[in-house]
């Protein structure tokens, strides 16, 4: 049974999220049927207890354990574990439910007040009340060490209105807000801490969430044990988690078969057999939002030329790649938002159809008659190699040669989006709650995603401001259809598929679930035997 805040905010909200699960399980349709979807671990099992380290095998280590500091989307799993979130989701919708918010309201169109839950503790014993609150967000939108600024544009002053209330001022209209602060501009942290520590909160990190940080083994190993005060009762139900940063995935998951650890995710389809062979292992798996792309640098050539970043588009066999790096089961990208999501524009499904010699004219008027060289930064893992190879035989066609600067996850993220080498970026977008924070980040002037920091064309930043603005589902519709088509007009990024979340874990590991994020919480796994 939902609380009656639950119901209050669901109600509340649900005139613009309008994304449920019926619908965006539709993202199956078409696609071949994965067995182990929603498996054992989402149906009904034994009585929940406690006790027991979970043993998490981890594809990548993080950029930073502090959640306004860090740059990689594959930092939520880790985050998870050590914060709880103002605005929390529902799994299955990610429709806004209470989190360290109790409950929340627009009194008026630009005024967004929070109620905190009371009698929170941070790990340090310290109070997670206003005061905290107003400190993490003043931190999050102004700090000078913070990633997630233009998560919180919109927020003109942040007051403390009560001992458990803050009242947030905005410079226009943002119903984007609650989601928003479900991700890491949410996530709240020590103030104590982060005061005392400095940077080296990024590596000692204090937060509120079921547990608490004991130790990071760079590039090996990070380790969190119970928050014995966590504010919901009965929970956690795990002791502690270990997560074992093993970089390659198939190393990854021989270490569950052999019972090294219980856990592993982010598996690919070519996995599936094995898990299916292996003895007492389950796989898990659902539609998420991650999305494989080429990131563009547009701020200087090649890249600044629309031309060019056209022909990207058009050189790339989306439905081959596909099928040569995940066996088919995935869907095509021509957006940043998967077909059935509520806010997807139909109308631009066909804006990019395979044509390598309409991207070769299109080189030839930008200057490049005898093609182009790119200079593209990616990965080292299996995976990302392999993609790098289809890609480099596909754009060959085009006249467009690659050339790839390799490295992990963190050194690689920061490389193209911090230090903004590189002329593109073979990654991910690991999807954001709401949409519009997706676009904000991706495309944005001065957001962390956009190594060129400023916006490609003007039109960029009010269609932007017209999506958090609208309230109604379908105004907010008409708002991205808008702000898509600029994006997908002048081609500012290379989508080119949708991944599912496959996971596999041993017979002890009890009560995981999906979520349309991908990125799993352990919030309600138990051990068990």
């Amino acid at each position: 049974m939902k609380s009656n805040d639950q119901k209050k905010v669901a109600a509340s909200m649900g005139n613009w999220i309008g994304l449920d699960r019926r619908g965006f399980l539709a993202l199956l349709g078409g696609l071949p049927a994965l067995s182990g979807t929603l498996s054992g671990s989402a149906l009904a099992q034994g009585t929940p207890h406690k006790g027991g380290i979970l043993r998490v095998s981890a594809p990548a280590n993080p950029s930073s354990l502090d959640p306004a500091t860090g740059g990689a989307g594959s930092d939520h799993v880790f985050l998870y574990t050590m914060f709880d979130t103002l605005v929390a989701y529902d799994y299955a919708s990610l429709q806004p439910i209470p989190g360290l918010a109790e409950s929340w309201s627009f009194p008026d169109p630009t005024t967004f007040v929070l109620n905190i839950r009371p009698g929170v503790l941070f790990h340090d014993g310290t109070q997670c009340d206003a005061a905290a609150v107003k400190f993490n967000l003043d931190r999050n939108r102004s700090g000078e060490r913070s990633n997630i600024r233009p998560d919180l544009e919109t927020v003109t002053d942040v007051t403390v209105s009560g001992p458990n209330q803050v009242t947030l001022k905005l410079s226009q209209p943002d119903t984007a807000l609650p989601l928003i602060l479900s991700d890491r501009a949410g996530m709240m942290c020590s103030p104590m801490a982060v005061q005392e520590r400095g940077k080296d909160h990024d590596r000692n990190p204090v937060g509120a969430g079921p547990w608490k940080f004991v130790s990071w083994a760079n590039a090996e190993k990070i380790v969190v044990t119970r928050n014995e005060q966590y504010w919901r009762p009965g929970r956690p139900y795990l002791d502690g988690v270990e997560l074992s940063i093993i970089t390659e995935i198939n190393t990854g998951l021989r270490s569950v078969i052999a019972g090294q650890n219980d856990f592993i995710y982010f598996l690919s389809p070519q996995q599936k057999q094995v898990i299916d062979r292996a003895k007492g292992l389950t796989a898990v798996s659902g539609p998420t939002l991650y999305c494989v792309q080429l990131y563009l640098n547009w701020g200087r050539p090649p890249f600044n030329d629309v031309r060019v970043r056209q022909a990207m588009n058009y050189a790339v066999d989306r439905e081959e790649f596909n099928k040569a790096t995940m066996n088919g089961l995935s869907e095509p990208a021509v957006l940043t938002l998967p077909a059935a999501h509520w806010a997807h524009d139909k109308a631009l499904d066909n804006a990019y159809p395979y044509d390598p010699d309409k991207a070769r004219r299109l080189l030839a008027e930008a200057g490049y008659k005898d093609g182009i060289d790119i200079n593209m930064i990616g990965y080292t893992d299996q995976r990302s190699q392999q993609r790098q190879e289809v890609l480099i035989e596909q754009y060959k066609k085009a006249g467009i040669r690659l050339h790839f600067t390799n490295g992990s996850l963190a050194e690689m993220s920061a490389a193209f989006l911090s230090e903004r080498k590189g002329d593109g970026f073979l990654s991910a977008w690991t999807g954001r709650p709401d949409p519009s924070l997706t676009y904000q980040l991706l495309f944005g002037a001065g957001a962390y995603y956009n190594p060129s920091r400023v916006e490609a064309v003007p039109e960029i930043g009010p269609a932007l401001r017209a999506t958090r603005a609208a309230e109604d589902i379908e105004s907010r519709k008409k708002a991205f259809a808008v702000l898509q088509r600029l994006v997908t007009d002048n081609a500012l990024v290379v989508p080119l598929l949708f991944q599912f979340e496959m996971d596999a874990h041993n017979a002890k590991v009890k009560g995981y679930r999906p979520n349309l994020l991908g990125k799993p919480k352990f919030e309600d796994v138990y051990l068990e035997g």
